[in-house]
């Protein structure tokens, strides 16, 4: 059996000191009390956000009365392998709800994601991603967004092959016809993408202009899925203005999770390689309008 990665274990310490301080009958505020802690620093740390120390957390269990030293110890390994979360060194750049997700992202068992602007940036090349980069910018790039660019293509790890693990991505007819960075990046991008739709563990689809309206024109989203009963799935939403929004909650994801399935059965599955590589050849002739390769 793997090792849980830390956001994981961070998550199931987070859900067991809860548990913890609601069965001690014990108020957020009184626990804060009782630890000398401002209530903000209790906050974080039940809501994931913050890790904890072995020492504190030694003397938070002695406050609710955990006395099992079995369970002490099982708390204490949580504590101890969730100290290193991943993309920590990005704090300066991204949101707390963005580094959130990403600590999400690299521990999921199923891995589901929608826009219709523009390719996911998991599946993105790093010139398709640069020509993004600079189109929002409106300028060359500084250290700031190389090292933004430097922590998306890392994301991509998640397409790797890991046991149990699974991608699903719906694109969006318009993100095919759209050339971001001119012939020459599209090219190489659309060859990128009939490369991964040939993994197993990877399922791309495209959502045709002829569906009409659809739910998915409401925005982008992400849904992840744990392999874990302690890890309910989660949603990310990214409005353009880049603020996110994270959330666990069953009405929430079950929404998404139904939208998702609802787009993919309307969508174009299982020759996506081949149509990339139609599209590749279009571009190799110099033709613009990409419209007339996907079914009518």
């Amino acid at each position: 059996m793997s090792t849980p990665s830390a956001a994981e274990q961070r998550l199931r310490l987070r859900t067991e000191l809860r548990k913890a301080r609601q069965a001690a009958a014990l108020p957020q505020r009184e626990v804060a009390s009782l630890m000398e802690w401002s209530p903000s620093k209790l906050l974080r740390i039940e809501s994931g956000e913050n890790g904890i120390s072995v020492n504190d957390l030694r003397s938070l269990l002695a406050a609710y009365g955990i006395t099992d030293r079995e369970q002490i110890e099982m708390l204490l390994d949580l504590a101890r392998g969730s100290r290193k979360m991943p993309y920590t060194e990005y704090r300066d750049l991204f949101s707390k709800d963005f580094l959130q997700f990403l600590a999400l992202e690299s521990a999921a068992q199923v891995c589901r994601y929608f826009n219709s602007l523009q390719l996911p940036r998991l599946l993105q090349t790093e010139e398709y991603m640069r020509a993004i980069a600079v189109a929002y910018v409106g300028e060359a790039l500084g250290e700031k967004h190389e090292r933004m660019i430097e922590a998306q293509l890392s994301r991509q790890d998640v397409l790797q092959a890991v046991p149990g693990r699974e991608v699903f991505v719906i694109l969006d007819e318009a993100v095919l016809h759209r050339h971001v960075g001119g012939r020459g990046v599209m090219r190489a991008q659309l060859l990128r993408i009939a490369e991964l739709s040939e993994q197993p563990w990877i399922g791309i689809s495209v959502l045709p202009y002829t569906v009409g309206a659809h739910a998915g024109m409401q925005g982008p989203f992400t849904l992840l899925e744990f392999g874990t009963e302690e890890m309910p799935a989660s949603l990310f939403l990214e409005n353009p203005r880049g603020e996110s929004f994270v959330t666990a909650t069953p009405e929430d994801t079950g929404h998404y999770l139904e939208r998702f399935w609802q787009l993919e059965d309307m969508s174009i599955k299982g020759n996506t390689a081949m149509l990339m590589e139609r599209l590749v050849q279009r571009v190799d002739e110099g033709l613009d309008d990409l419209a007339g390769l996907l079914p009518r």
